[in-house]
């Protein structure tokens, strides 16, 4: 079996799916990319059992073929090759030869009986959206998912279907984050936790456009299509909190402050705080934000004070700042506008402009108070 491939262009396609690989597996086989060869197209499979990801390309081939090849040797090697043809060689024992303008490069492939089978996607219920929607909602939601394995329904994103509009939420516990699309029509009622690993893959994979993608999903896995590009995964099986119960439904103290000031200021602010908190605590009266941390262990103490427009009574409530900065990378708007009522309910982060098919929810739980 013999085919030929501009270099850059199948590194370019491979660097899509290699984040699938694991490093450390089990199964020797998983290591590979499964090539596979049919009229002039080359498609490429990468799998860890969980996520599967499929790209395709043009190449000149007389022949179809399948052929396991180990993917960290292959993507090392492509990485130095400059852009150029290669010619790929593969014998009835799978030692493949790869041929370069001024070199030729030996691997040893593996039986690509033994790569593992993708699951069917039977029983599927589809919608699309563009390429972008997703990106920016994967992008908004995905910092809040929880790492914690005891609590497998937290450690996805919750992808709420409706006929109206796509919700995606994420929640550790510590703080909620409700992304939601009204220019994204799902066929019925419904709802899927889906992994982080697949989300930041098609993150990465993804282009930022108006790109039409088609989402796909049954009981078990997800299935999402771009152009040559497809993914699918298994969906985690359990139940996501009822979110809603914890978002108050009216916080009638609005503070709108600017967003990279008062990010600015917590990164500052929060080099003295303890380690393991990352306690900052916001004193808002009039218009003056005060933001304090300190470390008594070490005798460290931040303060900064900086303009706000508030609305309520005077208030002191601790966040942990890096779940605030966080938060306010996910807001696009130059100001936000934070929503509190006292210091041990749920403060509430929202951008104070937004698209008109788009609406962002940020909530984060405060900490007590150092007395």
């Amino acid at each position: 079996m013999k085919f030929i491939v501009s270099s850059s262009s199948l590194l370019k396609q491979l660097q899509h799916i290699n984040g699938v690989i694991n490093a450390n597996t089990v199964l020797p086989i998983l290591e590979d990319f499964l090539f596979e060869i049919e009229k002039n197209k080359l498609s490429v499979v990468a799998t860890d059992l969980e996520t599967v990801m499929r790209v395709q390309l043009d190449i000149e081939a007389k022949e179809a073929g399948k052929v396991c090849i180990p993917a960290k040797i292959l993507m090392d090697s492509l990485k130095n090759i400059p852009d150029q043809p290669l010619s790929f060689n593969i014998d009835k024992n799978f030692a493949i030869e790869i041929t370069s303008d001024n070199g030729k490069y030996k691997v040893m492939g593996e039986n690509p009986d033994n790569f593992p089978k993708e699951p069917a996607a039977d029983d599927t219920t589809s919608f699309t959206m563009t390429s972008s929607a997703l990106v920016t909602a994967i992008s908004k939601t995905l910092f809040a998912v929880s790492n914690d394995d005891l609590r497998p329904a937290m450690t996805g994103v919750f992808f709420e279907l409706n006929k109206d509009y796509i919700q995606f939420v994420a929640t550790d516990a510590h703080r909620l984050v409700r992304y939601k699309r009204t220019d994204v029509s799902c066929p019925k009622n419904d709802s899927f936790i889906v992994p982080k690993k697949p989300l930041n893959l098609l993150k990465s994979a993804l282009p930022v456009n108006e790109d039409e993608i088609t989402v796909s999903y049954n009981s078990n896995h997800l299935f999402v299509k771009h152009g040559t590009t497809q993914m699918s995964c298994r969906l985690i099986d359990a139940r996501f909190p009822d979110y809603k119960v914890v978002i108050p439904a009216d916080n009638p103290y609005k503070m709108t402050v600017g967003k990279g000031d008062f990010q600015s200021a917590l990164r500052r602010v929060s080099i003295f705080s303890n380690k393991s908190t990352n306690q900052v605590a916001l004193q808002i009266n009039g218009s003056e934000l005060q933001l304090a941390a300190q470390d008594v262990d070490f005798s460290f103490e931040g303060n900064e004070r900086m303009k706000c427009q508030y609305d309520g009574e005077d208030i002191t409530i601790a966040f942990n700042a890096r779940f605030l900065i966080e938060m306010l990378n996910a807001a696009d708007s130059d100001e936000v506008r934070m929503e509190l009522s006292t210091p041990t309910k749920a403060g509430l982060i929202k951008p104070t402009e937004k698209d008109e098919d788009e609406d962002l929810l940020m909530l984060v739980m405060p900490l007590m108070l150092n007395q």
